[in-house]
């Protein structure tokens, strides 16, 4: 029974890591760490931060990074931010301060959601 328990030990190393339930950025560093210990010809695991981990499981998975840039949706809201922009000049022109500050904190929150999306 010994000899049994040592295979299948062995069978579970040669293996690998398996993947964990929850997303790679939700587990703590601890459990990254014993993730990436399972990996075999790798060193400097204890030396790593949380994103190199998280990249280097990327990696060992197949997991391929999301690229967060949408150009479209950045067009559509400087688009918005245009027309927004002329509505508080004829706001401005009748005089209704209200809807300028209005249109000013809309006008505010697109810019910064394209600022996010270009990040």
């Amino acid at each position: 029974m010994a000899e049994e328990e040592k295979k299948e030990a062995a069978e579970k190393e040669e293996k690998g890591p398996k993947m964990p339930d929850k997303p790679l950025d939700r587990l703590t560093i601890k459990e990254l760490r014993e993730i990436a210990l399972k990996i075999p010809n790798v060193q400097g695991v204890h030396g790593m931060n949380k994103e190199e981990l998280i990249a280097l499981l990327k990696d060992y998975f197949g997991i391929k990074e999301e690229k967060k840039k949408d150009v479209a949706s950045i067009r559509e809201l400087k688009h918005k931010i245009r027309e927004l922009k002329a509505k508080r000049e004829e706001a401005r022109e009748k005089g209704d301060k209200r809807m300028v500050k209005i249109l000013k904190r809309r006008i505010s929150r697109l810019k910064k959601r394209t600022r996010r999306l270009a990040a």
